[in-house]
Formats: C-alpha cells, structure tokens, sequence
C-alpha cells in the first residue's frame, strides 16, 4: 500500500462502517453510537487511539478489506499517523489491505489438524477453487482441534458471517454449504459426568440463559467475595494454591496482591482469551458453553484487585463465543450484574470486549496491551511488570480464561477443599485439550496427578503411539505415558504441561513435516522485533527444510546453536520455546538419525 495516501476517500459503506463503531464525526460526541453493541463508547469525549484494532475490524468486516481511503478515513478520525496505523493493519492476519472476495475461507493446516488429514483436504481444496490467495488460504490452528481437520469461512457484509467446518468436506468447503454447527458438549467427551468442576454446567446449562446459569449455582461465589472482602478474596485464592493456567504457572494470589497494592490508579484487568497454541482449545468451550462462569469470575477478580474497568481479548477465529460473551454481558448489565453497583454493593465494574485479528503473538500478556491500545502486537521488556505498569501505564491483572473459572470453585467450597484435590504443588484440576489420532478428541477435566496413560485411555487412541506432543508447537514430544500430569511432573520429565495440549501422535503421522510445520508456524508468527527470534525461527525452518531431504550433522548441529540462542536471548516466550519441540523429537525419538 503506498502510504501517501492522503487525498483517498473512503466509499459510504466504509464511512458507515467506521461511523457505526464510532459515532459520527463532530467535534464533541453527541451519543451517537448506532448500536447497543457500541453505546460504550459514546460516553468518550473523542475517539481515542485504543479504538483503531475495532475499527479496523469494523471496515474488515463490513466490505472484506481495509481500502486507502478507509484507512486515511480512521485516521482522520483517530488522529493516528497512517504510517503507525499501516504498520498496525498489516500485523494481523485476519486484516486484508487489498482487494480480496467478501467470502475467504481458511483451511487449517496446522499440528492437531495435519494428523487428521489436513494436507489432503488442502490438495482438494486448491484442485476446485485454485490456487490460495484468492477466496481461501491455508491458516494456522483455528482452535477447533476436536473437528479436525477444520476450516473457517468468513463472509463480509452488514451482518458479517462465520461457517465453522469440521471435519471438513473439501467437495462441501469449495461448494460454500453451511453445515449445522454441533452443540458445545460435543467438545467434552465427559459433559453431564458427576464429579467435574469447570465442565460441570457445559451440556446442561443453557449457555444463553442467565436464569439457568443461577439457578446451577451461579453468582454464589461472587456473593460469597462481597462477604469477604477484597482482602479475604485474595487470601482464599493465595491459600487454595491456584496457579496460572496459561503455561507459567505463576501463583494467581501473589499476582492480585501485588495489583491490589499498586497506589497508582486505576487498575485494570485484562482476560487473555487469545489462546493461539496449536492444539489448545479450552477457553473456547468455556466460553461457548458457560459464558457468565467468565464474566462472574472477572467481576470477582476485579473486586479483589479494585479494577472498575476490565478488557476481555478474544481471538478473531472465535465467532460463537463472542456472540455468546456479548449476548452474556449485555444480559449482565440489564439485570444489574456488571456496570454500576453490582448486586447493590457499591462496586461498579464493566467489561469491554476486544477482539484479536489473528496473531499468535497477542496471547503473550504485554503484546495484548499493545493490540489493545492500537499499536502493533509486539512484547515488551520486562521489567517493569504488568502489575506495576501494564495497559494504558496502569497497573493491570492478567490472567487466562480457565485460571479465572476456577477463582469460582475456590469461593463456592472454600481454600481448604480446593487444593484438597490434585498435589501439594499442582492443586485442583485441569483442562487437556486431546487431539490428534484419538476416537475421542476433546476436552477432558482430571484431577493433577493423573497420569497421561489414565487421560489417553479415556480419549482412546487408534492405534499404538509413536509419541505425545504436551503443550502444543512451543512444548516437548514424550513417549512415557506414565508421567503425572501436574507441573512438577512435566519438569522432571523435561517436558511441560503448558496451555494443557495433548497431541496424540502414531505411526502414519510424518513426523518430520510435523516438525517442519512447527517450525514455519513460529517463522510465520514471530513480530519479529528481536534479532535471536526474527532470524533464528528462518535458520531453524531453512535447516529442518534441508534435512527433509538429506540428514547432516552440520546442520543438527545448527539447530542446536541457533535454538539455544533463542531460548537465552529472545525477549517473550515464542523464541524462547521455538526449538522445544524439535529438540525433543531429536533426542526422544530420533528424528533424523
């Protein structure tokens, strides 16, 4: 796009577009938002830079593409250079910046989905609809690993669309038929099963009724966090052991405590509904099947850390479950369950939904805070923490989707009978996203300790397993299906549970494309603001294309500099956790020998 574009125009319809999220221009708003979905910004004096990621969208969506003069048009109303706002529409995937049809359908081809057959659905694809670039393109993991091989078809227009295929008939895909979307608890192979915590309500409750969700128990825990106080909420929570759920697995309690403390306001908290690992699927089901278990657990963890405001990022591949969220919070404001004084106890707090537009790295807790206020998704250094200095230069609580959902259990039973289940160092349960070559893909709840034997027993393997791939692309591949499913337990082995991935891989499943796509996967999705990153994850993927073909030990060893390179000096997670794949696969199962 050539950026002197000054003297573009956008079209009505991008006009509208922008105008519909924004209001139309004036020089004091006057509340004229168009839609319920967006009255939340009419109380704004002026749009501000953090709108340009939904209006972004808003043109996205309306017309298929971001034209110049669309472009120009946000900026002009932003006051936003159009260089940084170029810089910003160009970083995500799901964004086009040039003419592209209204309806583009993208063919995952990523971990969970190449074991299900993802490469011939994409060979069939491109024999009835050509060449990618046009109305399809091949994606990384869409987070429906359960469907695998999966697609997403989305369809611009006033009232934009989203088809979710899967398994994924290419001869349906290239015929552009919608398919009926299965119900939520198709995802839980265990859903209405006595004994279960966070899955408890998923193919029981309907997801769209607040009275339902009630009536199950819900709003007790929050009852209970108004009756113990900010300071008694978070001791409960220190005390139940809860850690993050995410992959690092720091103590929620501590990170709370240290936002409630910060003397510098306001706070702000930031549910990471991003989740872009490979194989990883969790929040998703929770959010389509028990949406106000989210928002309830929100309310609470803004009440601990005394945030009025919270921000909830959602991946762009997720249609359903931000209808529901929306559908959720807008039912929650009508009957006095978010906005001002909830539950008539003095405390206001309200959520504003974000939506990503395809970029892995978004789910690291800094580059969130950039996407949402309208700059480019990249990490920043660390020091100063996101408890000190987060979104907006505010202190600000992160926390993932399925760590908040269990703040509900812990206030619900008290400290003392959650960490009674799992172990001293892993207390509760958690969610493991099962795909791969499995008869019963899905999420399944254990308690920690489990073994991985016990969980793939119930997801049942089709044949015998060459390996396991735990924790998705930036995990490590075992072979002991013995190891305890807890965090101490992955460590000792030289593994990680991670976001809770569990890819079953045998014998027809090519290992070495596997490893390949991994290594593209992090190539593809590296922002590329650190050199030990940028250029590793292309010297990694040159070197796994090269041994492909023909194994030498010249460029083994190359993998192993350049990998260690990037677990030392990266800035975030993604170069440092790039090459634990590939080094387990070479060391465990010989890959390449």
């Amino acid at each position: 796009m050539d950026l002197r574009f000054r003297d573009a125009e956008p079209t009505a319809e991008e006009r509208a577009a922008v105008d519909a999220l924004l209001g139309p221009p004036a020089t004091a708003w006057d509340g004229g938002a168009r839609t319920a979905t967006d009255l939340r910004f009419a109380a704004r004096a002026e749009p501000a830079r953090d709108l340009l990621l939904p209006a972004l969208h808003a043109v996205n969506d309306r017309v298929g593409w971001i034209s110049e003069g669309a472009l120009d048009y946000i900026c002009r109303r932003l006051t936003v250079p159009p260089a940084e706002a170029y810089g910003v529409a160009s970083f995500y995937s799901l964004l086009a910046l040039e003419p592209r049809p209204p309806r583009v359908l993208h063919v995952c081809t990523d971990l969970a989905c190449q074991a299900k057959g993802a490469q011939d659905v994409r060979r069939r694809v491109e024999e009835r609809l050509g060449a990618p670039g046009g109305s399809w393109q091949p994606s990384p993991c869409l987070g429906l690993c359960e469907r695998a091989p999966a697609a997403l078809a989305l369809t611009a227009g006033e009232s934009p669309a989203a088809t979710v295929y899967g398994p994924a008939d290419p001869d349906v895909l290239a015929d552009a038929a919608e398919p009926a979307e299965p119900p939520v608890e198709a995802a839980v192979p265990q859903a209405g099963q006595p004994g279960l915590v966070l899955l408890r309500r998923i193919g029981v409750v309907d997801p769209a009724s607040l009275d339902d969700y009630r009536a199950s128990g819900g709003y007790a825990a929050l009852r209970r966090a108004f009756r113990l106080g900010p300071a008694g909420v978070i001791r409960e929570v220190l005390e139940s052991g809860l850690v993050g759920r995410g992959g690092a697995a720091f103590p929620t309690g501590r990170k709370w405590d240290a936002t409630a403390r910060q003397p510098d306001h306001p706070h702000y908290l930031v549910c990471n509904a991003d989740e872009s690992e490979p194989g990883t699927f969790k929040d998703r089901v929770i959010m389509e099947g028990d949406p106000y278990a989210l928002i309830e657990a929100m309310t609470i963890a803004a009440y601990a850390t005394g945030c009025a405001k919270g921000y909830l990022y959602i991946r762009g591949e997720y249609p359903r479950a931000t209808r529901r969220l929306e559908h959720a919070m807008a039912t929650a404001r009508t009957r006095g369950l978010l906005g001002a004084d909830i539950l008539g106890q003095g405390f206001s707090f309200d959520i504003e939904l974000r939506r990503g537009a395809g970029a892995y790295i978004c789910g690291e807790e800094t580059a969130i805070f950039n996407s949402i206020e309208g700059f480019r998704g990249e990490p920043r250094s660390k020091p100063p923490f996101p408890v000190e200095k987060g979104l907006f230069g505010k202190p600000t609580v992160v926390n993932n989707v399925e760590t908040l959902v269990n703040v509900l259990p812990i206030l619900e039973h008290g400290a003392q009978a959650y960490a009674a289940t799992g172990t001293k160092d892993s207390t509760g349960t958690k969610l493991f996203c099962v795909s791969g070559n499995v008869d019963r893909p899905g999420i399944y709840e254990l308690p920690f300790g489990a073994t991985l034997r016990e969980l793939l027993d119930l997801a049942r393997p089709e044949r015998p397993l060459r390996a396991v791939l735990l924790g998705g692309a930036a995990g490590a591949f075992v072979t002991d299906l013995d190891i305890p499913l807890t965090f101490e337990g992955t460590r000792q082995a030289g593994a990680t549970l991670g976001s809770g991935v569990v890819l079953a891989v045998d014998d027809t499943v090519d290992l070495k494309s596997m490893l390949l796509r991994i290594a593209e996967f992090f190539r593809d999705e590296s922002c590329g603001q650190c050199v030990p990153c940028r250029v590793g994850t292309v010297r990694q993927e040159e070197a796994l294309h090269r041994l492909s073909g023909r194994v030498n030990q010249r460029d083994l060893v190359l993998l192993r500099e350049v990998g260690q390179t990037m677990r030392d000096a990266s800035i975030c997670g993604l170069g440092q956790t790039a090459w634990n794949a590939v080094e387990s696969a070479i060391d465990r199962l010989g890959v390449y020998k």
